[in-house]
């Protein structure tokens, strides 16, 4: 079923008045008569409509989701071009909640004050035609890039945070850290850049964050961050499932 993003106020008109985006959105598309459209407001709401004469209908009530039962956030370097695109998109189908673009001291991307806000805003329409695309109801915030400080300070109030870190001895994985995380709680996952932290911000790192072990060999920046993620919300699936089965035998 095809999906737009649009205002929650458009979820309680009968006829959708759909913003220019969308409506763009749904001319390319090219709607049969009697083809179904969801529209979702990226809060939690969504509603059927049906496409007719040139107008979308309603054809069903208002939705309302509740949110991911576990914050999940990404505090990621950012990577050149579309490597970056690349990881806010599948993030976001991974069901991220909170995305922290990060700029550290080896990293290759250098933003100016000035340019981080229309990145953040270019970024956001990535994250929502994922959303979009991959059936999420909730958008993620997309923060804009922050200096690894900054970062480092939002890591240490989200929950509880692994780093992936190049160390010897290795680390433990990150799987088998998540086994002592409860059934609630945030989980933050940081990344580093192609050349990994340096040594005085790997040390204020794991001042705040646990060192994890993303497998057996050296991953790209954005595998890390995509392998991490993956892992993070498999295993906040597998809780909430768990949690869900219990309710149910009792």
């Amino acid at each position: 079923m095809h999906r737009l993003l649009v205002p929650s106020e458009c979820l309680s008109l009968g006829q959708a008045v759909l913003p220019p985006g969308a409506a763009h959105h749904l001319k390319v598309l090219r709607p049969r008569p009697g083809e179904a459209i969801e529209l979702f407001d990226g809060c939690g709401h969504t509603r059927r409509y049906v496409f007719s004469a040139g107008a979308l209908a309603a054809s069903g009530p208002c939705v309302d989701h509740p949110r991911p039962p576990r914050e999940l956030s990404l505090f990621a370097c950012v990577t050149k071009g579309s490597r970056w695109d690349w990881t806010i998109e599948k993030a976001v189908e991974l069901g991220v909640t909170r995305i922290v673009p990060v700029i550290s001291e080896r990293c290759i991307v250098r933003l100016s004050a000035s340019e981080r806000p229309s990145k953040a805003a270019r970024w956001r329409r990535i994250a929502e035609d994922a959303a979009r695309q991959s059936d999420a109801v909730w958008l993620p915030e997309v923060m804009e890039a922050e200096d690894f400080p900054v970062a480092l300070d939002l890591a240490a109030h989200c929950g509880r945070v692994f780093a992936g870190a190049l160390m010897s001895p290795p680390p433990p994985p990150l799987w088998s850290a998540l086994g002592t995380c409860g059934g609630s709680g945030g989980l933050g996952l940081f990344v580093g850049p192609e050349g990994d932290f340096t040594p005085d911000e790997l040390r204020a790192l794991l001042a705040v964050a646990e060192p994890v072990s993303l497998g057996p060999t050296i991953l790209r920046a954005e595998t890390a961050a995509i392998y991490g993620m993956s892992v993070l919300a498999a295993f906040s699936e597998s809780m909430e499932h768990g949690m869900k089965q219990g309710s149910v035998k009792t």
